[in-house]
């Protein structure tokens, strides 16, 4: 086979454009050695092959000693850092278990929680300090020093580190080799060592409310200490991942957006958009782009001999850019489920910073677009890093806004519906006929209490009996605090939801929701073009009713198969103000889209739901009239994935889980997931995805059988019984016991 010897993932060309170089070479040779860089390497391109290489912590090591190195040894060229090993990133399962507690206990989603509102306060700080200014680098003034401050204070260190301590981190990532800079960098990063040092013997000495307490609190399984060593290895690895990293990701988003200004509107008007786009734009831009392994044995991947001690490169940026995981990847789509992305590692070494990562993210994000809406970059002048090759991102980010006034302490922190525990229970109070197979379903609380308030456009999601998930736009009067109102369209070849619904839907049938969450909210204009497809009607119907109570008037184009398939008619009709046209197909053929678009002011907002086909035909004709711009749709993108591992609860069983560290025994009901059951006793339980994707829950098993329901897992791996993915996977025996 072709070895492309010409590959080098810091070249200029990858550089330049890391997307096509890695795309080129995932066409002409997937698998390659490479003669770049110390002794070679084998590169990879495509998400199966970095998926294999990262999940084989046997076959493919991150010691040090496998490679025969005194540097650092998962990243090519070898790291600099050949005093300090990193626990647990250099280390291999079952030795890298003890440090990697630590990190899951003070980095797990509840402890990020309690973080929220000092990341908040310490947004809007940072933002205070340059808002009046108008003209900034967005770098200098808020995705290094937000990230900076946060992770050291969370730490223990004073606020006189912070910047001394932040910027180097980041100066260690972006400047060149040997430069000068570089040079301060390692200086900074000493001082940073020195201090780290420092603070573990005083908090040994004398304990505070900080993480270098919290570790030199914690022992390992046999009762002994962790070591400073070994505390300064974890701390540091703590503290390098919590800055730059978050870093990198929002310079870059915040550029995307300034390209994209419609993504930007579209987040602005629904910010529960950025819950489920976070990870999407960590698929796209994840800023550690490629780490390194090496083969502990003669092997091959891909086809590509590989031998024993010859070191791999591990791209998480290309398997994120694999069309065949990931259709379009060079897109950003807010409605994509990324949740199979790379950017944090996969098994035993994926990050365990991912949820602070996405926490401080998003108080970014939400800072620029709430304070300071209308910034511009100065794409001309943007600097990048000096290689793309194992991070990358923007070192340099020139941007304008118009002023703004500091907030002091009125700090508005990040939380949309989505954000936290907010599902509930509910009772369904009524079940009428709307139209042909369409019903409309009205819910109360299940205890009685008044329900979550809830705007035009607004979803619910929900939990079948069988276990399903499903979203329906809520088309009920606003006003009513004591009903919600779905309407539920039969889809005889669809994927079993809705004739699921249709088959219970009794009175009194109880059910768990969550929500209200507003992707499609609706927007101040002058004028309103509302187009609805079958069942898309409802939010449509929502929006209608909002804009004829306030006085408004709206013109609505409705289209479906038959005037007995369209729900709600009367009720729209029946609005002041509301102009309804009905377009049955059997009796008029499709909706004329381009003349309702063209025939209406250009200051029309023009909103859309219904079947995809009609979604991509409006968005075609707006693209034609210049129109796009005042263009909002709404798509319930199914995910298959999440469906596949929450359906089908009568097939479950109970079971008890042993907790082998202290001997707990829980049961396991068949409603419940294993992991909502541990994490009920055990803080710092590692997980992330809750889909099976991910492996950040893989835990040993003791004694008993697993019943597998993951996708990390190989068939050896679910054979010989020994981990299990315990967000989704259950138990074929009657009890299980786990290393926790």
């Amino acid at each position: 086979m072709s070895t492309y010897e010409n590959f080098d993932h810091h070249s200029p060309e990858c550089r330049d454009d890391i997307v096509g170089y890695y795309a080129e070479f995932r066409e002409k040779c997937p698998v390659g050695r490479s003669n770049a860089h110390e002794n070679g390497y084998v590169y990879l391109t495509t998400y199966a092959d970095v998926f294999q290489v990262a999940r084989n912590d046997a076959l493919f090591s991150s010691t040090r000693a496998a490679a025969g190195l005194e540097g650092t040894a998962i990243v090519i060229p070898s790291g600099p850092f050949g005093g300090n090993m990193q626990y647990p990133l250099e280390m291999d399962p079952p030795d890298n278990v003890e440090y990697r507690r630590l990190l899951d206990l003070i980095l797990s989603p509840a402890a990020v929680d309690e973080l929220r509102p000092m990341i908040a306060r310490h947004a809007s700080r940072i933002v205070d300090e340059f808002i009046e200014e108008g003209s900034v680098d967005l770098v200098e003034v808020l995705t290094n020093p937000l990230p900076s401050a946060v992770t050291l204070d969370w730490i223990g260190f004073p606020e006189e580190d912070w910047k001394r301590i932040g910027r180097p981190i980041h100066d260690v990532f972006t400047s060149e080799p040997g430069s000068e800079r570089a040079q301060r960098a390692y200086e900074g990063m000493a001082y940073m060592e020195k201090r780290l040092a420092e603070l573990i013997a005083e908090r040994r000495a004398q304990p505070q409310d900080d993480v270098i307490s919290r570790l030199i609190e914690e022992r390992k399984a046999d009762g002994s200490e962790f070591s400073d060593a070994e505390l300064f290895s974890v701390i540091g690895i703590a503290i390098t991942g919590g800055v730059d990293t978050t870093t990198s990701l929002t310079g870059s988003v915040l550029v995307h957006l300034d390209e994209y200004p419609e993504m930007r509107q579209q987040l602005i008007d629904a910010p529960d958009l950025l819950i489920d786009g976070t990870d999407e734009f960590l698929r796209r831009y994840g800023s550690v782009t490629a780490m390194s392994r090496t083969a502990t044995t003669d092997t091959e991947i891909g086809g590509c001999p590989v031998m024993a001690g010859e070191r791999v490169l591990v791209p998480w940026f290309a398997a994120n850019h694999d069309p065949e995981v990931f259709s379009e990847p060079q897109e950003v789509r807010l409605d994509r489920d990324a949740s199979r992305h790379l950017t944090f590692g996969i098994g035993t070494h994926r990050c365990p910073g991912a949820h602070l990562a996405r926490a401080m993210f998003q108080e970014m994000i939400h800072q620029v677009l709430t304070r300071m809406p209308d910034y511009r970059v100065d794409r001309e002048n943007v600097v990048g890093y000096a290689s793309r090759g194992n991070h990358m991102g923007w070192d340099v980010i020139p941007a304008t806004f118009t002023p703004g006034p500091r907030v002091g302490d009125q700090v508005e922190q990040f939380t949309v519906a989505s954000q936290g525990s907010d599902t509930f229970d509910v009772v369904l109070d009524d079940v009428d006929a709307a139209a042909e197979d369409v019903i409309a379903v009205t819910l109360r609380a299940s205890d009685g209490s008044k329900l979550p308030a809830w705007e035009p456009g607004a979803h619910l999601e929900v939990r079948l009996p069988s276990g399903r998930l499903r979203q329906y736009s809520l088309c009920g009067p606003l006003d009513d605090p004591e009903t919600y109102r779905i309407g539920v369209l039969r889809e005889r070849s669809g994927r079993g939801g809705s004739e699921e619904l249709h088959e219970v839907a009794v009175g009194g049938l109880e059910l768990t929701v969550r929500g209200p969450r507003n992707h499609f909210p609706l927007v101040e204009a002058e004028e309103y073009l509302l187009i609805a497809g079958g069942i898309g009607v409802t939010p449509i119907l929502a929006m209608a009713r909002s804009l004829s109570a306030r006085g408004r008037t709206a013109r609505v184009l409705y289209g479906g198969r038959s005037r007995r398939s369209m729900a709600f008619v009367d009720e729209l009709a029946a609005l002041e103000g509301i102009e309804v046209e009905l377009v049955p197909e059997d009796e008029r053929g499709i909706p004329d889209l381009r003349a309702a678009v063209a025939q209406s002011p250009e200051s029309t907002a023009i909103y859309c739901c219904g079947p995809g086909a009609m979604i991509s035909a409006v968005q075609g004709v707006c693209d034609d009239l210049g129109r796009r711009d005042r263009l909002y749709v709404e798509r319930f993108a199914a995910s298959d994935e999440m469906e596949a591992r929450l359906t089908s609860t009568e097939d479950n069983v109970p079971f008890q889980v042993e907790l082998a560290r202290t001997g707990v025994v829980l049961d396991v009901p068949v409603d419940k997931r294993l992991i909502e059951v541990v994490r009920e006793v055990v803080p710092g339980v590692a997980y992330d995805c809750e889909k099976g994707f991910c492996g950040s829950c893989e835990t040993r098993v003791i004694a008993g059988e697993p019943d597998h329901r993951d996708e990390v897992l190989s068939e050896t791996e679910r054979d010989a019984g020994r981990s299990m993915i315990i967000c989704v996977s259950r138990s074929c025996s009657s009890r299980l016991v786990l290393d926790l």
